[in-house]
């Protein structure tokens, strides 16, 4: 059956409550308060309905239409709060009618976001109700391009539904998608401190996983940060393929400082700023550490502990066996080398190349801990020095090398050798079509900042360019981020 409504209308309430709740017409006719109902769970979905206040024994019809509209009222009221508020897994929304309906939508509502113009979104949900939202929450593709698009606007306006055009429509930050992952997820991967704020403050959870048939499960959106961190352009074009030296030689040192000189480009900032954000709000933190070292992920390591030592340093064991004024680092410390001296005495043959592989890898994240609990808070206070968003190399290569070269050694770490070597890194090309900005890109680089980027085009070009919203994400995302390459997808 095909659900119709007038032109530049939205659901009209009374509409919207029979077609997401349809078992309420029997509860109108039993008279049959819900609570009696006992389930194990309650699905926040479906939550328990207010019992129904009899009428009046001589009343006119009138009178009783007027409790049932309360009622009904207050049944909006439960469910809509229910569905906003809480974790809601899986996708409840009808995926044919609505795919259908806003694939219709896209390609009024994807420049909207690009520009982030909340009223156009309140205008075209108005027209457009049943294929942007469904049982009175925004609907999770529909708030998945909004933060694609990383419209900030426009999240604000879902997410507190009071806009009269939302007709009490409100975005949930908790809902899966229908491809396993939640809106938490979908803003780290974009890298958008700005749009993970918004939500957190919003009530998104960053302990949600990923879970479902199209998508590595288990990812948390500090997961989801991290590695996608680890695909930035210059971390895999200078780091080598094959982190697993075959003993703990210079060559292991010489990672561990050239991975750091390199989380220290001002290139990485964003990428580094996202990881830092979420790891306040991740549970657990020291676990997520001890799997990458367990599973040989020494930069997806390095990473975290340089972003997140913040957080480390304030975990303190509460074990009664160790140290209680041991904080994070020393507990990783620990922890790796009792790992280490269980696997040489373990090891029955002292050559057998697993063994040696396994003791370098801990060997090498050893070095990254003592590197980073010591030097860190120096290191990334330089970081946070760097502009917020670069879009262009505004700071020398070989300037960071030397700054970062002389903390480490100020901090007792000095590299033998010659200096390091990044190699010549450049960002991807041709990111962005010449439409979404301002300048040409020898012309960004001649400027400072985005002010001086327009400023410059109204000299040159006379009226300012009218240019979307948060192009400097986008732009310098896309430059050094393969972004179309997803963690998210097994």
């Amino acid at each position: 059956m095909e659900l119709q409504f007038l032109p530049n209308s939205a659901p009209h309430k009374e509409d919207a409550l029979m077609k997401t709740a349809p078992h309420e017409e029997e509860a109108l006719t039993n008279n049959a308060p819900q609570e009696d109902k006992v389930t194990e769970e309650m699905d926040p979905w479906d939550p328990p309905y207010p019992p129904r206040a009899p009428g009046p024994p001589v009343a006119d019809l009138a009178v009783h239409m007027d409790l049932i509209n309360e009622w009904m009222a207050q049944t909006r009221a439960i469910l809509a709060s229910s569905r906003a508020t809480n974790i809601i897994t899986p996708d409840r929304t009808p995926q044919v009618l609505l795919g259908e309906a806003l694939f219709d939508i896209l390609p009024r509502l994807t420049p909207i976001l690009e520009k982030d113009s909340y009223r156009r979104f309140l205008s075209l949900f108005n027209q457009n109700g049943l294929g942007m939202g469904w049982g009175y929450v925004i609907a999770p593709e529909t708030f998945d391009h909004i933060i694609m698009q990383n419209a900030v606007q426009c999240a604000k306006v879902v997410l507190k539904g009071q806009a009269p055009e939302l007709d009490g429509f409100r975005a949930n930050p908790n809902y899966m998608t229908q491809y396993g992952y939640f809106p938490l997820h979908r803003a780290a991967e974009m890298f958008s401190v700005e749009m993970i704020e918004f939500l957190l403050r919003h009530g998104a959870s960053a302990n949600l996983r990923t879970a479902g048939p199209v998508v590595t499960e288990g990812l948390l959106p500090l997961h989801v940060a991290v590695e996608n961190t680890c695909l930035h352009k210059y971390l895999e074009d200078s780091l080598l393929i094959d982190q697993k030296h075959q003993d703990c030689s210079l060559a292991d040192i010489n990672y561990v400082y050239k991975l750091i000189h390199l989380l220290c480009l001002p290139e990485l900032k964003i990428f580094m700023d996202t990881i830092r954000l979420l790891a306040k709000h991740t549970d657990n933190l020291l676990d997520q550490l001890c799997d990458y070292i367990k599973d040989g992920k020494l930069a997806q390591t390095a990473v975290l502990l340089l972003a997140a030592q913040e957080q480390i340093r304030m975990v303190i064991s509460q074990k009664r066996k160790v140290n209680s004024e041991l904080d994070g680092f020393a507990m990783i410390a620990c922890c790796i080398g009792y790992d280490i001296a269980f696997q040489f005495e373990a090891c029955e043959n002292i050559m057998d190349p697993n063994q040696l592989m396994k003791m370098n890898i801990n060997s090498v994240a050893l070095s990254l801990v003592k590197v980073i609990s010591q030097a860190g808070e120096a290191l990334y206070s330089y970081i946070q020095a760097h502009p917020e968003v670069t879009y262009v190399m505004q700071v020398p290569h070989s300037e960071v090398l030397e700054r970062v070269s002389l903390i480490l050694k100020e901090h007792g770490f000095c590299r033998t050798g010659g200096r390091i070597d990044i190699g010549n890194l450049c960002p991807y090309k041709n990111v962005l079509p010449n439409k979404d900005l301002p300048l040409t890109h020898g012309e960004m680089v001649a400027t400072k900042s985005s002010t001086e980027v327009c400023n410059n085009a109204v000299k040159k070009e006379g009226p300012k360019k009218k240019i979307a919203r948060g192009w400097e994400l986008k732009y310098a995302r896309r430059s050094f981020f393969p972004y179309w390459r997803s963690v998210l997808e097994p």
